[in-house]
């Protein structure tokens, strides 16, 4: 069993920026990916960005020059810093793990970013 703790969201102006963190605890397991999703009021989860073990990343193209995503493998731990945020990046953001070999997919609570105009 995997568990995550999210946390730096908040209230930002569009421009602005935030860093999101989220670390993973548990016994006995690999990762071998971790990333972020979010979902906004009315709207479907979706990817934002995802970055391998071996630091390979994939990014929606609507983060994309704006939003990086980094990892600290000692200490489990994915990060988002977000740049030039926008109304429309409101939404709560969700951490997630898939560990190795087993490819199970854990969800951490979410935070919620709130972008003003």
């Amino acid at each position: 069993q995997v568990h995550l703790v999210e946390s730096g969201g908040g209230l930002v102006q569009a421009g602005g920026s935030l860093r999101l963190s989220c670390a993973a605890s548990g016994s006995s397991f690999a990762i071998r990916a971790m990333g972020w999703y979010r979902q906004a009021p009315g709207k479907q989860r979706e990817l934002v960005a995802v970055i391998t073990s071996g630091s390979s990343t994939n990014y929606a193209d609507s983060v994309k020059g704006r939003f990086t995503v980094s990892r600290d493998n000692a200490k489990n731990t994915v990060y988002l810093q977000m740049n030039s945020l926008k109304p429309e990046d409101t939404a709560v953001y969700y951490c997630t793990v898939t560990t190795h070999p087993s490819g199970n997919n854990y969800w951490g609570q979410g935070t919620q970013v709130t972008v003003s105009s």
